[in-house]
Parts: structure tokens; C-alpha cells; sequence
């Protein structure tokens, strides 16, 4: 694992915990020279988890949407910054350049994010980790949701598996270092009779 892409808010969001755990994680990716795969803005925990990595003299790839450039301030102290032609473009890119994924805290766009490239895994277009930064609790309501999915069998375990979760940067990188993909023949049940 040599890059993990990071969504997150382009928002800080309320709770200084969010801005601390960025920072904190940003810090942890340079001491294991991860380099970070990013939206490419200078604000909000994107720009911090930037900041936080580019501080510590590790790399930064941005990548944002024309259209969002001027919006989101792109970061122009990325170490590269790719400016695309849309959403898609953007997407594509950073699950390309990265090795895994991690979503902060973040909204609609960070969940489109997470749960775009967990299905690719599920349908096999990558063996890629993917986890949560579960800070101060902010995705216990999405897992809890996860687990009622795969109880009432719309999701299979294994599949519910792929999502990792952590608290702490740390124990967080750990996870994605030691993941093993899964390997299902199928990933649809046939119907019944």
C-alpha cells in the first residue's frame, strides 16, 4: 500500500474532534510514507487533511472538477494537481491512483464516494480496502444500517465485511495494511423455487 484516497467534508463540520483526527491521520500516512489521494480543495477537512500531510513532508495528489475549482479553492500546494471534467473523471482518477480508501466524516458527496467504490469491490473491479475513520461515533448509525442489511439478507456478510472501521488513525492504517480480500464466486443469491 503505497497511497490511500481520503473523502471527506469540504465542510469542518461542528465538532473540533473532525479537524483533530484529519490532522492526526494525515501526520500517521506521512510516518508510514503513504501518500494522500484527495479531492483537491483547500478547505474544509479536505484541505486539512492536506495541510496536515503536506506539513509533514509527505505527498499530496489532488483531484477536483473544473467546475469545483474555484467553489472548493483548490489546493494549489498539492505536490500534483489534476483538474478534471467532471465528477466521474474525478472519481475515476483517484480510485486509479489510490491503493485504499478511506472516508471521514463528510456528507452526500463522501457517502456517493464510499459506497461507489465499496460496490466495485463487491462486484470485483477492485481488491482495494475500504474503511471508515469512525470519529466520536459518526458512523455508528451508517454501520448499524449496514448490519440490518445484511441481516435481513440484502447484503452478504462477506460483502459487509469489506466496510472497516476504526476510531484512531493509527489502528485505522493497521486494518487497511493487514486486509485480505474476499473472494466470492457470486455475489448475487439465485432465486429460489
Amino acid at each position: 500500500m503505497k497511497s490511500i484516497a481520503v473523502y471527506c467534508g469540504s465542510s469542518t463540520g461542528t465538532n473540533p474532534k473532525y479537524i483533530a483526527q484529519a490532522q492526526a491521520l494525515g501526520a500517521a500516512m506521512v510516518a508510514q510514507g503513504l501518500t494522500l489521494v484527495y479531492g483537491g480543495g483547500r478547505v474544509g477537512l479536505m484541505g486539512t487533511i492536506a495541510d496536515a500531510v503536506l506539513a509533514h513532508g509527505g505527498q499530496v495528489v489532488g483531484v477536483i472538477p473544473d467546475f469545483l475549482a474555484d467553489k472548493e479553492l483548490a489546493h494549489l500546494g498539492c505536490t500534483e494537481l489534476h483538474v478534471v471534467k467532471s465528477m466521474h473523471e474525478r472519481k475515476l482518477l483517484m480510485a486509479d491512483r489510490a491503493d485504499a480508501f478511506v472516508a471521514m466524516p463528510g456528507g452526500f458527496g463522501t457517502l456517493e464516494e464510499l459506497f461507489e467504490v465499496l460496490t466495485w469491490g463487491q462486484l470485483g473491479l477492485h481488491r482495494k480496502p475500504v474503511a471508515v475513520l469512525n470519529v466520536d461515533g459518526y458512523y455508528d448509525h451508517l454501520l448499524l444500517a449496514l448490519d440490518r442489511m445484511r441481516d435481513d439478507q440484502l447484503l452478504r456478510a462477506e460483502n459487509r465485511g469489506q466496510l472497516l472501521q476504526a476510531a484512531d488513525p493509527q489502528d485505522l492504517l493497521a486494518k487497511l495494511a493487514a486486509y485480505q480480500p474476499i473472494q466470492l464466486e457470486k455475489w448475487l443469491t439465485p432465486p429460489t423455487t
